[in-house]
C-alpha cells in the first residue's frame, strides 16, 4: 500500500511538474512575443523573413564570420581585407579588399549611371554599405534635373583603420587603374587623430598606417606574436564557428522564444569575441622576442621619442588637411566634386545627452582613443578654413547626432545604429545636393 501510495504521489508530482512547465512555456512564449513586437514593430509568426543576418536586431560589427585575421599585407594600401564573400547578402570583401557589390575598375553599364567613389575607415564603409542599401543620397540627388533618373554607382574605398594617406593613395591607384569617378566623398576624422596618435605612442611613425593593424600583420608574418596574443586568436578561432552556428539557429527558429533566447545567447558570444579582439589587438603590438621589429622583412619609418601632444596633433591635423587639399586637386584636375565630411565621435563634447543606457555602450574609461579625441578634434575643427580657402566642400558633422532621441552608438568606439547611420547620410545627401543643385551633371 505504501508503494501505491509513493507511486499515486510520483505521478500526481510529476503531472504537476509538466503543468507548472507548460504554464512557463507559455508565458515565456507570450512574453517573448511582447518583447519581439515592440523591438520589431510585427509580429514574430508573421514576420518578413530575411536570410541577411543584420535583419537579425543584432549587432554584428566587426565580426566576420570564419575568418580570425581578416586583413592581408598590401603593398600599396598597408594592408586590404581578404577578398571573399560576406555575411552581407549582396555585397562581398572584392578584387581589392573592399566590401561592394562590385569588382574594381567597375565600368558602367549603361550612360544614366553616376560613380560615387567613398574614401575613409570604418565609418565610411559603413556608411556606403547602408547607402547602397537604403539609397538616401540617390533619392535626393534624382530631385534635381540633373540626376533625373540617374543610378548611383556606390564605390567603396573605404576600409576599417584607414587613415590619410590611405584614402589618397587608395583613390590615386584606381584612377591610375581607370576607374571612372562622377563625384567623390571623403568621410573621416576620427582614425586621424585616434590612429595616428597610437602610432605616436609606439614610437612609429603617425603618417604610416595603423600600427594596431599593420604591425600586427608583421608580427604574423615574421611569426613574432607573443604568447597572449596567440591565445586571444586562438580563442577567436574558436568563438566564430560557435557564433555562425547560433545565427543559422536564430534565422530559423519556430517559436519567439527560440528567437529571444538564441538572441541572447548570440550577444553573448558577440561581447566574447569583441572581448578576445581587444585582447589580441593590445597584445599583438608586444612580441615575446624584443627583436622582432629589427628582425622584420618589412620597414617602417620609427621615431626616437613619443611626441608631446601640442605637437603630435597639430601634426597630425595640419596633415590631415593637406591630403584632403591633394585629393581635391587630384579630382578637380579631372573635374570631379569632391565632398568632405568630419564624422561625429561621442569623445568630442557637444549637445547630445546621452542615456544611462547609451553611455554604458558608447562610452568607455579605458578607451584608448577618448583623450585623443578631446585633444585633437578641436583641431581639426581649426583646419576647416584652411580647406574651404582651398575651395574644399568640406562639412563639418561633429554636431548632426545632438538631437537624435534614439541611441546612435554602437559601440564604444566610433560606430552608430541605425538611426545613427540615418542621421548621418541624410546629412551627406543634403550637403552634397545643396553644392549640385546650381551645377550642371558631372563629367
Amino acid at each position: 500500500m505504501k508503494n501505491f501510495k509513493f507511486l499515486h504521489k510520483a505521478k500526481e508530482g510529476v503531472k504537476i511538474g509538466l503543468i507548472n512547465l507548460v504554464v512557463l512555456f507559455v508565458f515565456l512564449e507570450i512574453g517573448s512575443l511582447i518583447f519581439y513586437y515592440f523591438k520589431h514593430q510585427q509580429f514574430y509568426y508573421t514576420r518578413e523573413r530575411s536570410e541577411n543576418v543584420q535583419d537579425l536586431g543584432i549587432n554584428l560589427e566587426g565580426v566576420r564570420v570564419g575568418e580570425s585575421i581578416v586583413e592581408r599585407l598590401h603593398p600599396y594600401f598597408g594592408y586590404i581585407q581578404k577578398p571573399g564573400p560576406d555575411f552581407r547578402p549582396g555585397f562581398k570583401y572584392n578584387n581589392y579588399g573592399f566590401i561592394s557589390p562590385y569588382d574594381y575598375p567597375y565600368k558602367k553599364t549603361n550612360p544614366n549611371q553616376v560613380i560615387v567613389g567613398v574614401l575613409g575607415g570604418s565609418v565610411a564603409s559603413n556608411y556606403s554599405i547602408y547607402e547602397i542599401q537604403n539609397k538616401i543620397l540617390e533619392k535626393k540627388l534624382q530631385q534635381l534635373p540633373q540626376f533625373k533618373g540617374k543610378e548611383l554607382i556606390i564605390l567603396s574605398l573605404a576600409i576599417g583603420g584607414y587613415k590619410q594617406p590611405q584614402q589618397l593613395i587608395a583613390l590615386n591607384y584606381m584612377l591610375a587603374l581607370g576607374q571612372e569617378f562622377d563625384l567623390v566623398i571623403n568621410i573621416d576624422g576620427f582614425n586621424e587623430i585616434a590612429l595616428s596618435n597610437l602610432n605616436n605612442q609606439s614610437k612609429l611613425d603617425f603618417a604610416m598606417p595603423s600600427t594596431s593593424h599593420v604591425q600586427a600583420l608583421t608580427g604574423l608574418a615574421n611569426n613574432s606574436l607573443s604568447t597572449k596574443a596567440l591565445k586571444a586568436l586562438l580563442n577567436l578561432k574558436d568563438t566564430k564557428p560557435k557564433i555562425k552556428n547560433a545565427l543559422e539557429t536564430l534565422k530559423d527558429c519556430p517559436l519567439a522564444s527560440c528567437h529571444v533566447v538564441m538572441s541572447l545567447y548570440v550577444q553573448e558570444l558577440v561581447k566574447t569575441y569583441r572581448r578576445d579582439v581587444g585582447r589580441f589587438e593590445r597584445y599583438r603590438q608586444k612580441p615575446d622576442d624584443d627583436n622582432g621589429n629589427s628582425e622584420s622583412v618589412i620597414y617602417f619609418y620609427m621615431e626616437d621619442q613619443v611626441f608631446p601632444d601640442d605637437k603630435i596633433f597639430q601634426n597630425i591635423t595640419n596633415y590631415w588637411a593637406k591630403n584632403s587639399i591633394l585629393i581635391h586637386q587630384v579630382l578637380a584636375a579631372n573635374n570631379i566634386p569632391y565632398f568632405h565630411i568630419l564624422q561625429p565621435n561621442q569623445y568630442y563634447p557637444t549637445q547630445r545627452v546621452f542615456s544611462e543606457a547609451e553611455k554604458k555602450v558608447a562610452f568607455s574609461d579605458d578607451s584608448p582613443y577618448k583623450d585623443s579625441i578631446k585633444k585633437g578634434y578641436p583641431l581639426l575643427l581649426k583646419q576647416a578654413d584652411e580647406l574651404k580657402a582651398n575651395q574644399i566642400n568640406f562639412f563639418n558633422g561633429v554636431s548632426i547626432l545632438d538631437n537624435a532621441k534614439e541611441p546612435v552608438y554602437i559601440d564604444n568606439c566610433c560606430h552608430y545604429t541605425k538611426p545613427g547611420e540615418t542621421i548621418l547620410s541624410n546629412f551627406v545627401a543634403d550637403s552634397i545636393v545643396n553644392v549640385l543643385k546650381n551645377k550642371p551633371t558631372p563629367k
